[in-house]
């Protein structure tokens, strides 16, 4: 879903210009890292009246900017407001931003999520060298805990893969888990097949607001799932073909796990599903009570979005435990279209009123916070 992409100040023609032209247009002290408390130009296009803030640091693989990792950035980072901007290249590392580094801004200096990758290749079942498994949660590349994130133009991933570990029997495997609120992602990828995108919160009272908007993701078994209340807006989310299994389900998009008393889960609005496995081979959607919170109600509103064919339209939900069908949660869809959206069994796919539609936008899901007024 083509869209025009806001210029940010720190974009590659102020910053850092993508190939050749990257270490002449980064204009930085080649000091040591404490050289970030300077305020440094715009590189050759910058004049003295446009000055970066000592706020801001700059990560750079080939050794051009404050620091070649995006953690060691983090870590510098102390407190609230830091911007980081991330030259092209692939940051194969784990990222932990902790709860006291709050307000942060991660922008991708390329303005393409393509040219800007953090990835890491854990698994819930993956060995960790002290004993033991590194668990759903250890398992993430990046673990975003601080509230008001954002982050643009970057790509997170997971490239863990099951025919690589025959043997492992924890497949989960996250790219990012968000669980600060007013938590923002645009024209960001997020990639992996189980588990890709775990939009949560801190706890089980903990209100997170999460916003992604122009953004891509794709998996296969439940790699959108948390309990944060989130809005997807104009996104596309791609299922993955299969090889390891000869029939489907082959997996499930959407996996949430709302809270009994959250009035809301996810939005999904203006967006698209497509996959790149056999017709119908996918369901849309399936709740996750987990064993933490048994008085879990998954909540998901799906509306004015294309399903592709890849979504099993005679049978879009399914059961994660049969102590819990998906026929009492909170699913919903409101004029979705597209050969995986036909509503062909009565009652198989819930649909919204036109007054139930009314309060089903992303205003009535995040409230007094409107990411969108800074992210279009």
């Amino acid at each position: 879903m083509p869209s025009p992409r806001p210029r940010h100040p720190l974009s590659r023609r102020g910053v850092l210009a993508a190939g050749a032209g990257a270490a002449a247009a980064l204009a930085v002290a080649s000091g040591p890292a404490g050289a970030a408390a300077r305020t440094r130009p715009f590189g050759r296009f910058g004049s003295p009246e446009r000055r970066l803030t000592p706020r801001t640091l700059y990560v750079d693989p080939h050794a051009r900017g404050d620091f070649t990792t995006v953690q060691a950035a983090v870590t510098a980072a102390a407190g609230r407001g830091w911007t980081l901007v991330l030259a092209p290249g692939t940051y194969r590392e784990t990222v932990a931003l902790d709860t006291t580094r709050t307000e942060a801004t991660w922008i991708g200096a390329a303005e393409d999520p393509r040219a800007v990758v953090i990835v890491y290749d854990h698994a819930a079942g993956t060995a960790k060298p002290g004993g033991g498994t590194y668990g759903t949660t250890g398992s993430a590349t990046t673990t975003v805990r601080a509230d008001g994130f954002t982050a643009r133009w970057i790509t997170f991933a997971n490239d863990w893969l099951r025919a690589g570990h025959p043997g492992v029997t924890g497949t989960q495997a996250v790219a990012i888990k968000v669980q600060g609120d007013r938590s923002a992602f645009t024209h960001c990828r997020f990639l992996g097949h189980q588990d890709t995108l775990y939009a949560d919160s801190a706890a089980l009272t903990a209100f997170a607001r999460q916003y992604y908007a122009h953004c891509y993701a794709e998996g296969d078994v439940d790699f959108v799932f948390g309990r944060a209340t989130a809005v997807f807006e104009r996104c596309h989310f791609r299922t993955l073909n299969r090889t390891d299994l000869t029939a489907p389900p082959y997996g499930f998009v959407f996996a949430p796990s709302t809270a009994g008393a959250a009035p809301r889960g996810y939005l999904v609005t203006r967006s698209r599903v497509s996959s790149g496995a056999p017709d119908a081979s996918y369901k849309l959607a399936r709740p996750w009570v987990p064993s933490s919170d048994p008085t879990a109600r998954p909540s998901l509103v799906v509306r004015d979005t294309h399903l592709g064919p890849g979504i099993d339209a005679v049978a879009p939900y399914a059961n994660m435990s049969d102590a819990h069908p998906w026929q009492d949660q909170r699913f919903a869809e409101y004029r979705n279209t597209g050969p995986g959206a036909v509503v062909s069994v009565p009652g198989n796919r819930p649909q919204l009123t036109p007054g139930q539609a009314a309060s089903a936008t992303p205003a009535a899901y995040l409230g007094d916070w409107t990411p969108w007024r800074q992210t279009r």
